[in-house]
């Protein structure tokens, strides 16, 4: 299995790497966020089957790389770090972090933790192999209905008429879309959105949420889970576009 290690301290990274390769892994090492992004692109190699992503990365936060590798696919991640908070813990996996292991680790409770994750998602085809199922397939436009949400350009239109959003309520909109009919969780929309803890963010949401309902004139378009959270509910097709805001 290929494996990216994501990790700034070269002597903790040579140490590991040796480790993993009497394992059977083959191991590259990106010193940071961006050098790993760069090694998940698509490439004629074998894709990665698990990174390991430590959090204190020189150039960007780990909890950023994470949202960020989970935008360009499934590929596991177990992030490995000495933030032993439970805030941090809730917030990595809220991100899209398979696991989460506090150093110092035991070594083979990381490679059983490895192999757990690896298990869990089914393997990438290899180069040249089937291409993915077409629902599987990235989308770049979102139909719900009367609602368009084109993720490229991140433009909303409402029965064909353009609504001007911002960034954080594209975000939202564009999140709750993805799964129309699943409720994501407060928890998991903040740390998705802002990239930050529930704490001190709730009230952020609650505006967001408010002020998406009245610019796309769609009040039910966004259901309230009391007690958990906020899920979308596919709206007709035929739905006037709201006026002008007054």
């Amino acid at each position: 299995m290929r494996l990216l290690l994501v990790e700034d301290d070269d002597h903790v990274a040579a140490a590991l790497s040796a480790v993993l390769s009497r394992h059977g892994f083959d191991v590259t090492h990106a010193r940071s966020g961006e050098e790993a992004l760069q090694s998940l692109l698509p490439g004629d190699r074998e894709p990665f089957g698990v990174v390991l992503l430590d959090l204190g990365l020189p150039d960007q936060d780990g909890f950023e790389v994470c949202g960020r590798i989970r935008r360009l696919g499934s590929t596991p991640v177990i992030m490995v770090t000495a933030r032993a908070d439970v805030r941090s813990r809730i917030h990595g996996l809220n991100l899209g972090a398979d696991d989460y292991v506090v150093k110092p680790y035991d070594t083979g409770e990381l490679l059983a933790r490895i192999h757990a994750v690896s298990r869990r998602r089914p393997s990438a085809p290899p180069p040249g192999g089937e291409p993915p199922a077409e629902e599987d397939a990235p989308r770049e436009a979102l139909r719900l209905g009367a609602v368009t949400i084109e993720l490229p350009t991140r433009q909303v239109a409402v029965g064909g008429a353009a609504v001007p959003l911002t960034r954080k309520e594209f975000d939202l909109l564009a999140l709750l879309a993805q799964r129309p009919g699943v409720v994501f969780r407060r928890e998991q929309i903040i740390s998705e959105v802002w990239r930050t803890s529930w704490e001190g963010t709730g009230r952020t949401l609650e505006v967001h949420v408010a002020s998406l309902r009245a610019k796309l004139g769609m009040p039910a378009l966004i259901e309230t889970v009391r007690g958990v959270g906020y899920r979308l509910v596919t709206p007709p097709a035929a739905v006037a576009p709201a006026g002008p805001a007054s």
